[in-house]
């Protein structure tokens, strides 16, 4: 296929459009972070079970808003449920901005991550099956560069909220906006995402639904209609037989039982491991706790908010170098570079706690480390799960996925305070690369390169 037949404009349109929803995700991923050091003192958290909570709750509602993904995509489709949740996102927003009580934040916080929960999947899904095979891999991966973009933003609003902690102030003036800061604050950092909610919502009310579902939904001439726009009558006549033939060879409707067959166990259990290692490599726990380990290396506030956009800056680049790696290089070679740098990294920085190094080194190995996991697991884990799963159950099969990364997510980060307290910081980063050890060693035996082939072609491979 050359790429001239092809109407990007219009590809970019629906990928940005869906990839909006991974904006919201990063935004709501990190702004905890930095919003901890203000939202504690201001409902007394001093506990590292209530600490932990405060920071993972969100995952309860990831869960909740993964696994009704997994009962009602095939039967609502993927773009209806992606903009009800930008209107959940708005809603969340908003409640936080007002709550008064540790109890209702918690509660907004779970209804944000059921929009979460259902954006993280159906994103890269929604974009997998509308991308021409060839440059699949980049599109799905824009998902993940707007994660990153909420990051970056999200991270900045912080900073620049929490910026009046600068020296430059005088005490009386620090000691006004400290307060402001813990009474105030924090509520603008979490309600600044309203708006870009909204926008969400408007756009996917606006792109049309997946061409793969209106086909499994006997919606052939609406489908028809969306490829011939995409890259004209013969590619759409071309994928329209296609994706018709491996439907018509599957049952109609989605049967859950077909997620027990041996094949699609096989799998669901590939797709679950690369979940589960996307969270326990440790990299949220530099996200959600990056206040604590940059105050820990011995920066006050202000600079470890300046860290913190750092964070955000390399992770959004690492993607964009990824983004133009990954229809070339392959998926498997970037997964297996990726665990076995992070392995290396997290040896290196538990040995820097251990010893009692801090300031700027602890900076570069966090950066470094941010860097491997953003060009490799954060990305690609989401377009191995988005060409993996057959046609018939691929956003179930997603759904699962996602709440299997969610379950990963929570349990890390609610024991996260505790672990600490138990094995202190150098064993704990020295346990996280040895999962990426493992990780490195079972992904080399069992994962599959998908690069440059269609999801249909796909299919026949893994399941066939």
């Amino acid at each position: 296929m050359e790429k001239k037949k092809f109407n990007f404009s219009y590809i970019w349109l629906f990928t940005i459009a869906a990839a909006m929803g991974g904006f919201l995700f990063g935004y709501d991923w990190v702004v905890v972070g930095g919003a901890k050091p203000f939202y504690e003192p201001f409902f007394g958290i001093d506990s590292p079970a209530a600490k932990g909570w405060g920071t993972s709750s969100a995952m309860i509602g990831c869960m909740i808003g993964a696994f009704f993904c997994f009962l009602t995509t095939e039967k609502w489709g993927r773009k209806r449920l992606l903009a009800a949740a930008g209107f959940i996102f708005f809603v969340s927003a908003i409640g936080l901005a007002f709550c008064n009580t540790f109890f209702w934040y918690n509660v907004w916080r779970i209804v944000g991550g059921l929009a979460i929960g259902a954006t993280l999947n159906l994103s890269p899904v929604y974009i997998s099956e509308m991308v021409p095979p060839h440059i699949r891999g980049k599109f799905v991966s824009i998902n993940q560069l707007l994660i990153n973009v909420g990051m970056l933003i999200c991270q900045t609003v912080n900073w620049g909220i929490a910026a009046a902690h600068d020296t430059g102030l005088s005490a009386e003036a620090v000691e006004f906006v400290n307060t402001w800061n813990v009474q105030t604050g924090w509520r603008w950092m979490f309600g600044a995402v309203a708006i870009p909610a909204l926008i969400f919502m408007v756009m996917m009310i606006a792109v049309p639904e997946s061409v793969r579902w209106l086909v499994k939904n006997r919606q052939e001439k609406k489908a028809g209609e969306v490829l011939r726009k995409i890259g004209g009558d013969e590619y759409a006549a071309s994928e329209l037989r296609e994706i018709s033939r491996t439907v018509a060879s599957e049952e109609t409707g989605m049967d859950f039982r077909a997620l027990l067959h041996p094949k699609m166990l096989k799998i669901l259990g590939l797709g679950f491991f690369v979940a589960m290692l996307q969270q326990w490599c440790g990299m949220n726990v530099t996200f959600y706790y990056a206040a604590d380990i940059f105050t820990k290396a011995g920066y006050g506030v202000s600079d470890m908010m300046l860290q913190i956009v750092i964070i955000g800056g390399i992770a959004m680049l690492s993607v964009v170098a990824t983004i133009l790696m990954i229809d070339r290089v392959g998926r498997k070679k970037l997964m297996l570079c990726g665990t076995a740098a992070m392995t290396v990294i997290y040896g290196v920085i538990g040995f820097m706690f251990h010893e009692g190094i801090s300031g700027l080194p602890i900076v570069i190995a966090v950066l470094l480390n941010v860097m491997a996991y953003q060009l490799t697991l954060a990305p690609i884990t989401w377009v191995i799960l988005s060409e993996i799963f057959p046609n018939r159950v691929r956003g179930a099969a997603m759904s699962l996925s996602a709440l299997v990364l969610w379950i990963g997510n929570f349990s890390l980060t609610y024991s996260f305070p505790s672990i600490l307290k138990g094995i202190g910081w150098a064993n704990n980063f020295w346990l996280y690369g040895a999962i990426c050890l493992l990780g490195f060693v079972i992904l080399y035996f069992i994962l599959p390169e998908t690069k440059n082939k269609s999801l249909e072609q796909i299919e026949k491979e893994l399941a066939g």
